[in-house]
Parts: structure tokens; sequence; C-alpha cells
């Protein structure tokens, strides 16, 4: 049976660093949200030229269903 440690730390950073951490969180969210927001957008295309393949109004589906 194979064990699995954890650690635990708790930091206390002043003002400056608070400043800076909070930043960077806001930055990566922002990031994060907007490259989920065009894939949302991609699949939509996606969906919708699947459509128009069925109907026949397209001979094939470009729009890949991948991730970015």
């Amino acid at each position: 049976m194979q064990v699995k440690k954890a650690y635990k730390f708790r930091i206390y950073p002043n003002q400056k660093q608070m400043v800076f951490i909070n930043k960077t969180m806001g930055c990566s969210r922002l990031v994060y949200n907007y490259f989920v927001g065009k894939q949302k957008e991609k699949d939509a295309y996606w969906y919708i030229v699947n459509e128009m393949v069925q109907n026949g109004q397209l001979t094939k589906n470009n729009w890949k269903g991948e991730f970015f």
C-alpha cells in the first residue's frame, strides 16, 4: 500500500506582497476566463456548422472540436 503525505503551509505576506499576489491572481483569472469564453464560442460555431453540413448547406465541417 502506498502512503501519500501532504504538508500544509501558512504564509504571512506583507502589504506589498499581498498587492502582488492579488494582481497575479486577477491576471490569471482574466486570462483563464477569456480563453474559456473563446472555447465556448468556438464550440458554438462548431455546432452551427455541423448542423449546416447535416442540412446539406455545406459539404464538410472544417471547425475542429479540439481545445485551444
